[in-house]
């Protein structure tokens, strides 16, 4: 072996590593470790002590799976934690860094050879057997008459009972541990579409529950929604959304009572796992959810944490009137509309003024208007949204600190309008921890690190988002803006495809997709996009101010000008506006309005998620930007 070369095997405790052979064992007896575990193992063992992100074991083992890299990668950690002995609450092996990677912790030692191997068992015969000169009946001729009969009847017994497990044990049924699922539209037994709503928001209730359980990947409600009344085999939804099992079962309200019924099947072998039914008063569904997920977890064997079981185990009573009004936010809440935003409002409201102790109905209340001041919808001004926002989420945290949507809203508000980035970080990682399957605290977490520089461990996060809602247009569409940004231009293209491929006329993505045809000097195909999200939108200042922009780079700056004259012209539209003219005064090369444009939308608390984009690289070098950027607190 060269000085620099590798070294072929490694030693740690009483466990061995061959890399060439792929082989591991522990005091020379080999253990069972599938490949891709292995390639895991051996990446922790180049760096012993050394933190391994989970952005590097994806890059070099799994470079071409974007959904369901998380639950790969889970797994094959659980594999060397299975094979070594260890375990995640007390390693001494495989330490996981939260939502970053996984250090190894016992110190690793190069060796030539890997120590040899033992035999099976024991010679029976000692000293006798070997002086047989290796003839295999020798050891046998040596024992009594009576010995070697009763050995042979042993053997035989344990040749027919091996016989006999391998006839009888179901071979074809694949493990219990789930490690992947998603709980489909319950269905509306009342026979009255009003009460969908209920329906839903039971949907959307038990998916947060399960949502909790970090060993557990449970699909989003946006993704899970899409099946609702559509009749297709099982197995074919569960491979679409890439998972190990669904959950499905109907609800009947009547009155104040409530009957949930659930059943788990484990696909594709279409194996029932269980079924219950559950039935009890409106103020009690809280406390019923927390049984029906409690149930499920048993069944699917899901590991949890002290954290996950107090979750799951908390007992608590809800006025049915507050109760009902919060389904009713959360079902408007959904809609992602200004419509649905502001009746998602008046009914949280409705709910906290029923029961002012009410921790979900301050967290939705806190949702509603941390989206309402944001560009998408501009329902609020910044001003107006951000007070609001930041009451209704202290206030939720302050009745229950554990509500991981409570802490993303929060989050988000001190993002968004504070630029309060340290506070903001410290409350999407407490979201995350309470709720890890809160694609919503993964996908605005994102763009915090985005914003902070923090490109690829925010696309991480979008990946992560996408893998929970695997049908979330936008998730899918602001991966492609995410991909932009990181200049991945090819990549950006793809994933605009993807979202594309779900629904052709989304309009985001045909306004991602422009501008990553910008970038790549592919003017015709981006203005053709940009004016297509414009057509689908029913006008938009962004997707305006972006189209402007493709006019002015490629030649056509009376046409930009025009576009650039009438945003002006328009009444005000706030922050938003003034960042989007900006971004056109770019394209036309004049620096002197940009920065006159930016500063009105520093003065409005602007979203700056846009100063990010390629589009203003021109501006980069400029004192004036790099102050902007150091009295927002952005990385220069």
């Amino acid at each position: 072996m060269q000085a620099n070369d590798p070294p072929r095997c490694l030693r740690f405790g009483v466990f061995e590593v061959d890399l060439r052979a792929g082989r591991l064992t522990k005091r020379g007896l080999r253990l069972r470790l599938q490949e891709q575990p292995f390639q895991v193992l051996a990446m922790l063992l180049e760096k012993p002590g050394e933190l391994v992100t989970r952005e590097e074991l994806r890059s070099r083992l799994w470079p071409r799976t974007i959904v369901d890299f998380d639950h790969g990668l889970n797994k094959a950690i659980n594999k060397i934690r299975e094979a070594l002995g260890d375990s995640a609450e007390n390693a001494r092996f495989v330490e996981t860094v939260a939502r970053r990677g996984y250090r190894f912790l016992a110190d690793v030692q190069a060796i030539d050879t890997p120590s040899r191997q033992p035999e099976a068992a024991p010679d029976i015969a000692g000293d006798a057997g070997r002086s047989g000169a290796g003839h295999p009946g020798a050891a046998w001729k040596h024992l009594p008459h009576s010995l070697a009969w009763r050995l042979f009847g042993f053997g035989l017994a344990l040749v027919l009972a091996a016989g006999l497990f391998w006839i009888l044990y179901p071979w074809n049924y694949p493990s219990s541990k789930i490690r992947s699922l998603a709980v489909l539209p319950l269905e509306n037994l009342s026979g009255d579409a009003s009460q969908d709503y209920f329906a839903e928001g039971m949907t959307d209730e038990l998916i947060t529950h399960l949502g909790q359980i970090s060993a557990l990947r449970v699909i989003s409600r946006a993704s899970v929604m899409t099946y609702k009344n559509v009749r297709k085999p099982l197995a074919e939804i569960a491979r679409e959304l890439n998972v190990e099992a669904v959950v499905e079962g109907s609800v009947l309200r009547s009155g104040d009572r409530v009957r949930i019924t659930a059943q788990l099947i484990e696909l594709p072998a279409d194996r029932h796992m269980w079924a219950q039914s559950y039935e009890g008063d409106l103020r009690d569904m809280l406390t019923l959810q927390n049984t029906v997920a409690r149930a499920i977890a048993e069944q699917i064997r899901a590991t949890l944490n002290r954290q996950e079981k107090a979750a799951l185990e908390k007992s608590k009573a809800v006025n049915p009137e507050a109760y009902e009004a919060y389904l009713k936010g959360r079902y408007f809440w959904n809609k992602r509309t200004g419509d649905g935003l502001k009746k998602a409002v008046d009914y949280f409201s409705l709910a906290v003024e029923k029961d002012p102790n009410y921790a979900e109905a301050y967290s939705g209340l806190a949702d509603s208007y941390a989206l309402s001041g944001d560009w998408e919808y501009a329902i609020l001004s910044p001003r107006d949204a951000s007070p609001k926002a930041k009451a209704a989420a202290t206030k939720a945290l302050a009745l229950d600190d554990s509500l991981g949507e409570a802490h993303t809203s929060l989050a988000f508000a001190l993002d968004l309008y504070d630029w309060d980035w340290a506070s903001a970080d410290k409350e999407y990682q407490r979201a995350i921890a309470l709720n890890p399957g809160y694609a919503t605290a993964h996908h605005w977490y994102a763009w915090h690190l985005i914003v902070m520089g923090r490109s690829s461990e925010g696309i991480f996060e979008l990946r992560r988002a996408e893998s929970l809602d695997p049908l979330s247009l936008i998730i899918s569409a602001d991966l492609a803006d995410a991909l932009c940004i990181a200049r991945l231009y090819d990549e950006s293209v793809q994933q605009s495809g993807k979202a594309l491929e779900m629904d052709p006329n989304f309009a985001l993505a045909h306004y991602q997709l422009g501008q990553a045809f910008q970038q790549k000097h592919m003017y015709e195909e981006a203005i053709a996009e940009l004016q297509r999200a414009i057509e689908l939108s029913g006008g938009s200042a962004v997707f305006d101010s972006n189209l402007a922009y493709a006019y002015a780079v490629s030649g056509r700056q009376d046409q930009a000008m025009k576009i650039a004259k009438d945003l002006e012209a328009r009444p005000s539209q706030g922050f938003a506006a003034d960042a989007n003219i900006a971004l056109v005064y770019v394209g036309l090369g004049d620096n002197d309005q940009a920065m006159i444009w930016l500063n009105k939308a520093y003065q409005g608390r602007f979203n700056p998620s846009i100063l990010l984009r390629p589009a203003f690289d021109p501006l980069r070098s400029d004192a004036r930007f790099q102050d902007l950027l150091r009295r927002i607190g952005l990385p220069r």
